[in-house]
């Protein structure tokens, strides 16, 4: 792909047959510049809106999401794959983020009193101005509005760089915050490449930028705006541990654990990728988690009765046969899956699969695992399992199972290095609760109170 200012063009393309969708003629240089400078001038006239207003707007957007989910989801079958019913579930929680914020934002950001010496001391919390989006294409709204509700309403405005092959989509999304009634070039969508990046970055009207992606994407940006004084919030990759412990209800566990391997097809950074299984069940618990990994039907994300679709691009579902094979070659045992399946066309289909023996020095043990592909690893005991959990330079979410709560809440809270930390559940991201990682997952945190406070001035007010 060339830099953006030569006017070249990018394409989305279906990874059901590797046919072109569409073609778009990126922003040239010139033109991103424009963008970013609208959407300043339209920040110096919305940071003064009120609270109800913003709010308003944003259960508008709820509204418009809701009534257009079904096109929004054909687009994301249409672009990476994602089955429909997926895609619609996806939508609906876009909806209910922008919903959260606007019900609770005013509170969030509503000035806090401190007693100290002056007659009146307090803390206030005001917009900061355009905040960069750099968006991958693996849940082209949710990774969005997760950004954008709290940004809007606690006065912000917004450009995003969406992933290239998601291009409808973020589109779309500024389609829906125009029809909505925000004031014009509150949010911009930039056409572009992403070597177009580090023009965007140092536009001075960018006070931050906010990046969900690989950690290598994230180190670069990072390194970019630390040396020009920018603040940033990265989301990154993650390698999840699910502790399954000797007393865990194996069905119920074996269930949760093939669902959250599978989500989104396995291209999820919250996706469950490392099944840390004490020895005594090991086996019962493989046995339970095959049958419900080869329960799932792939195919046309566009018919209702799939569960999995193709990966979002074939050389990505390469890039994972290759971490397979890899893995088989350390000394990791294939019992199901592993191969790409013979059909027709230029798909990105790949089967659900399971590795096991997988041990210290083996690539799936190591590695994210962008899709699906499961690597069942067994521990002595519970302690084992706990230092197998932490044994990653990943933080971001980590699960586990057990019908010992107390013991488990002690594991979640004390014991697991991770971000998110679920009992007898697999990890997910909720509007109410703050998420993010640590480590190479990635810094800051995304929704609840604690999201919508890292894009705001947190300022101090004295008053002798």
């Amino acid at each position: 792909m060339l830099i953006c200012c030569y006017q070249m063009s990018i394409s989305s393309v279906n990874p059901v047959n590797g046919a072109i969708i569409k073609t778009y003629q990126e922003d040239s240089e010139e033109s991103i510049s424009q963008k970013i400078e609208q959407v300043h001038q339209s920040w110096l006239k919305y940071k003064d809106t009120d609270f109800k207003s913003r709010g308003n707007l944003l259960l508008q957007v709820s509204k418009l999401l809701i009534e257009r989910k079904n096109h929004l989801a054909e687009l994301m079958a249409l672009e990476m794959g994602k089955p429909l019913k997926d895609g619609m579930a996806e939508v609906l929680k876009c909806a209910s983020v922008c919903e959260y914020y606007a019900k609770n934002g005013a509170e969030f950001l509503s000035d806090q009193v401190v007693k100290t010496s002056a007659a009146k001391s307090y803390v206030s919390f005001q917009p900061i101005g355009v905040v960069l989006a750099i968006m991958p294409w693996n849940f082209p709204f949710w990774q969005v509005f997760r950004f954008l509700a709290p940004a809007l309403m606690a006065g912000n405005c917004g450009v995003l760089k969406h992933s290239s092959g998601v291009t409808d989509c973020a589109i779309e999304i500024e389609k829906v915050i125009v029809d909505a009634g925000f004031p014009a070039n509150v949010f911009k969508t930039l056409v572009c490449s992403s070597k177009a990046i580090p023009k965007v970055i140092e536009n001075p009207y960018i006070k931050a930028v906010t990046l969900t992606g690989s950690t290598e994407a994230g180190q670069k940006v990072a390194e970019q705006a630390g040396q020009l004084i920018k603040k940033t919030v990265l989301e990154l990759g993650g390698s999840d541990p699910y502790l399954i412990l000797a007393d865990a209800d194996l069905e119920k566990a074996a269930k949760i654990c093939a669902n959250a391997r599978l989500i989104n097809n396995g291209q999820s950074c919250i996706a469950a990728k490392r099944f840390i299984v004490v020895k005594s069940v090991a086996e019962k618990f493989t046995q339970l988690f095959k049958i419900e990994m080869e329960s799932k039907t792939t195919g046309d994300p566009l018919r209702e009765e799939n569960d999995l679709g193709p990966m979002a691009r074939a050389e990505l579902r390469d890039e994972l046969h290759q971490q397979v094979l890899k893995s088989i070659e350390q000394g990791a045992k294939c019992i199901l899956g592993g191969e790409i399946p013979k059909m027709d066309g230029k798909h990105a289909y790949y089967q659900p699969t399971i590795l096991v023996d997988v041990t210290k020095g083996v690539l799936a043990y190591h590695e994210e695992i962008f899709g699906p592909v499961a690597a069942v690893i067994t521990a002595e005991d519970t302690e084992d399992a706990i230092n197998i959990a932490n044994d990653t330079n990943f933080g971001l979410g980590a699960a586990v199972f057990t019908e010992n709560l107390e013991l488990a809440e002690d594991i979640a809270r004390n014991k697991l290095a991770a971000g998110s930390c679920f009992v007898n559940e697999g990890v997910k991201s909720d509007p109410a609760l703050p998420f993010g990682g640590i480590n190479q997952s990635g810094y800051g945190r995304e929704l609840g109170m604690f999201g919508i406070h890292e894009f705001v001035n947190i300022k101090t007010v004295y008053i002798k």
